[in-house]
């Protein structure tokens, strides 16, 4: 296993965030979406102010998960009113998890789950939850096997196509 570190951003991190985050989501989803909608999607996401105004949110925390300096993924937290969904203040979202495409399968994302789950603990959450893409069939199987269980679902808009995101939660 390598020997990796877990390290909270800040605003100096924002342009590094921007590359991964691309990067990341252009390989989980641009074999499922239009390229039009996917470039959509990047420039208003994953914008410099947009990512800035995101790390500046109180309730919002941005892990790296690094090797010798390097990201190999991100972990994005809500808590409060910072959540996508009034879920309530006993929650704690993981609204991301992104794994660079050569560092998959590596324990990474286990580890922030577990990261995620310790930090709802100590904040005195009662519950974890997330939403996934419904045709996203590895990441739905990964969350299934950390006991997370499908509660509802809402619409995410990629471009101009509305798709389902199943909402998945497990109690801390």
């Amino acid at each position: 296993m390598m020997t990796t570190q877990t390290r909270l951003l800040t605003v100096a991190d924002v342009q590094a965030l921007q590359t991964i985050s691309i990067e990341t989501f252009t390989d989980t989803f641009a074999a499922q979406n239009t390229a039009a909608n996917m470039r959509a999607y990047l420039d208003e996401a994953y914008n410099l102010p947009t990512l800035t105004a995101e790390l500046e949110t109180t309730d919002t925390r941005f892990y790296f998960v690094e090797r010798d300096h390097e990201p190999l993924g991100y972990l994005k937290l809500n808590v409060n009113e910072a959540q996508s969904e009034k879920m309530g203040p006993d929650a704690l979202e993981i609204e991301r998890i992104y794994i660079r495409p050569a560092f998959k399968h590596q324990g990474l994302g286990s580890a922030f789950i577990k990261q995620a789950i310790e930090l709802a603990k100590q904040a005195h959450k009662t519950k974890v939850w997330l939403g996934v893409w419904e045709h996203n069939e590895p990441a739905k199987a990964f969350y299934a096997k950390w006991g997370f269980q499908q509660f509802g679902a809402h619409t995410f808009t990629m471009g101009d196509d509305p798709q389902t995101d199943l909402l998945m939660s497990r109690p801390v």
